[in-house]
């Protein structure tokens, strides 16, 4: 089946600077895909190329089987809303809405109903006399996404789109999104920097680094099955253990011999960084709680607890594993149950199927 945007071999220099090296991705006709990344990683500027805003400096761009490679923007079959809503302030909601219809001469009659039916849509009825300055940030965020799908584009393009509101607003603007993406059906590319956004929203998440895609894959396989150091390290919290390959095919973590299930793990040799989830670090008042011959069980002590609501994160030394210690996450139950406090001995297992093992060539082992 052929991808509705596929994209091959897209490199974009400036200067002497190259952005985007050698970028291949396909995306799926209706998927919701976010690209994700640091400031600078080229996600923005990637999404520019898709858009026409910015020239390819070599590669390919096809959309629902077109090569739209060389098209102007307008020439191009998408809607876009930038970080910064770019409302016209002299018109009124209508009018914004109503902008790319004009545009196209569609009839006043069908473009009217076209509006009300998207300010239906996005939640803000009966606001067409208005004027962007009468309206808060988040309904001026509704307002630009109506105007992006006035036209039925077959693609929608999000830069950034919430970055600019307070925290509770975009929380739920962002499940608003996606619930009128499922809607309308619409293929959707989001840009941000946002990590839960990320997970919370997209179908797939495209991970960018220095101008690279890191890893493409579901929320849940790039958040728990990282491919890469920087993936793993990026996209949430994690543990980061030194350890080296036994002859066995048991691990030495610290001073410690751990079981594993990591593939393609070396027989014996060289350093290698073992990436472990603090929500995967077990935590119980004694090593007895683990049961008799239990693997990767060492002591701990507590050294800081910081309530963050949910959930509590935990601080723990434990230098039978991590001279710097670690970090987990215990639910507040346990800390109220156990009255924990900093100096409390405990015991931790490593649970050897998150155990997630990279070689020093920055790659799964």
């Amino acid at each position: 089946m052929t991808p509705y945007l596929r994209l091959q071999g897209i490199v974009k220099r400036f200067g002497s600077f190259t952005a985007l090296h050698g970028i291949d991705l396909a995306i799926e006709r209706g998927e919701f895909v976010c690209f994700l990344g640091p400031s600078g990683c080229g996600k923005t500027t990637l999404l520019r190329v898709v858009a026409g805003l910015e020239a390819q400096s070599a590669g390919r761009i096809e959309q629902g089987g077109r090569d739209i490679s060389t098209l102007a923007p307008a020439q191009r079959d998408y809607g876009i809303v930038f970080q910064s809503y770019a409302l016209f302030p002299n018109l009124n909601v209508a009018d914004n809405v109503a902008y790319g219809l004009v545009n196209r001469r569609t009839p006043k009659a069908q473009a009217r109903e076209r509006v009300a039916e998207l300010l239906r849509l996005v939640g803000l009825p009966g606001t067409e006399a208005k004027y962007p300055s009468q309206l808060s940030g988040g309904q001026q965020q509704r307002i630009a996404l109506a105007r992006a799908l006035a036209t039925s584009p077959g693609l929608l393009l999000l830069d950034e789109p919430l970055s600019a509101l307070d925290a509770i607003v975009r929380v739920h603007l962002r499940q608003e999104i996606r619930s009128l993406q499922r809607t309308l059906g619409v293929t959707t590319i989001m840009v941000t920097h946002d990590q839960e956004e990320a997970l919370s929203v997209a179908d797939r998440i495209v991970v960018m680094n220095h101008g690279v895609i890191e890893q493409v894959g579901t929320p849940e396989q790039v958040y728990r099955e990282p491919a890469t150091p920087f993936v793993a390290d990026f996209v949430g919290r994690v543990n980061v253990l030194a350890a080296q390959a036994l002859p066995d095919g048991r691990l030495r973590i610290g001073a410690t011999v751990c079981e594993h299930a990591a593939a393609g793990v070396p027989q014996a040799g060289g350093a290698l960084q073992v990436y472990l989830r603090p929500e995967d670090v077990a935590v119980a008042a004694s090593a007895a709680h683990f049961g008799a011959g239990a693997s990767n069980v060492v002591p701990a002590t507590l050294d800081k607890l910081e309530f963050l609501g949910a959930y509590c994160l935990a601080r723990l030394a434990a230098p039978a594993v991590a001279e710097q210690g670690l970090t987990a996450v215990l639910s507040p139950h346990f800390v109220t149950e156990h009255a924990l406090a900093p100096g409390r001995e405990l015991a931790l297992r490593l649970r050897p199927e998150r155990l997630r093992v990279f070689g020093p060539a920055a790659g799964p082992a």
